[in-house]
């Protein structure tokens, strides 16, 4: 088992369920410390149970992303539960307001706005103020996704548009704080293996059919290969990345 992580503290915020679960539990198979983050307590206290069972370290600590306050208190929780903010992880997000972009609804944009995007501008902020005062700096990433930057569909305009501005905000954070020794970059996952990219009363085999025709890999990406990425980002594995956008689309956007 790699113990790249050994020692190091982490940070994963949507970590109650999906991509950000599974990010939580790489995290700590390698030795971290996982603050798991989320709006709701019963599915983080489930995300620690597993990582418990397998013998990890993990910790949970509810807060809303979209709420400075409370992000600037998740990250001071981290450093009092488990000494530093080593890596930090910026998953939270929502799918809001399928349709014409003529029929987003004011409270779904708005709600976009402020949990895709603001919720991981505060998270930014909070996590490179910490880590620049460590003498060994820390490393982000930001989860954004194909649609947006590298790719179009029709009906998802409002998400498209919060996801692009995650990669856009990640890249100039990036040249921002590269001299402070903070490291950050991006993932854009495609449809994978949650219910995100679910159809309205698909069940698993009917997406899987489905994929075979709208994938060049010919299927949904799994958490594990998208949490694998996340983990290779935030490593000395790759200490001179700094801005990437690494899409994990199965070749949809290429």
């Amino acid at each position: 088992m790699s113990t790249r992580f050994t020692g190091k503290s982490v940070l994963v915020t949507g970590a109650g369920s999906g991509i950000g679960r599974a990010i939580a539990v790489a995290f700590a198979a390698e030795g971290a410390s996982v603050v798991v983050a989320g709006r709701t307590a019963a599915p983080l206290a489930e995300t620690v149970a597993l990582i418990e069972k397998e013998g990890g370290t993990a910790a949970a600590v509810t807060a809303d992303v979209s709420r400075s306050e409370e992000v600037r208190g998740l990250v001071d929780r981290t450093v009092e539960l488990f000494g530093s903010l080593d890596v930090a992880v910026n998953n939270a997000g929502v799918f809001l307001g399928g349709g014409p972009i003529a029929d987003l609804s004011e409270a779904d944009w708005r709600s976009l706005l402020d949990i895709n995007v603001t919720g991981v501008l505060f998270g930014l902020q909070a996590e490179v103020s910490r880590m620049r005062e460590q003498s060994t700096g820390g490393a982000i990433v930001n989860v954004s996704s194909n649609l947006g930057a590298h790719t179009r569909i029709p009906g998802v305009g409002g998400y498209a548009a919060t996801k692009a501005a995650v990669a856009a905000l990640t890249r100039v954070a990036a040249l921002d704080h590269i001299a402070d020794g903070v490291r950050i970059n991006a993932v854009s996952p495609g449809p994978s293996a949650t219910t995100m990219s679910l159809h309205a009363g698909e069940t698993d085999a009917d997406r899987a059919a489905r994929m075979k025709g709208e994938s060049p890999l010919g299927r949904v990406s799994t958490t594990a290969e998208v949490a694998a990425a996340v983990l290779y980002l935030a490593s000395a594995d790759a200490a001179s990345v700094v801005g990437t956008d690494l899409v994990i689309d199965g070749g949809a956007a290429a």
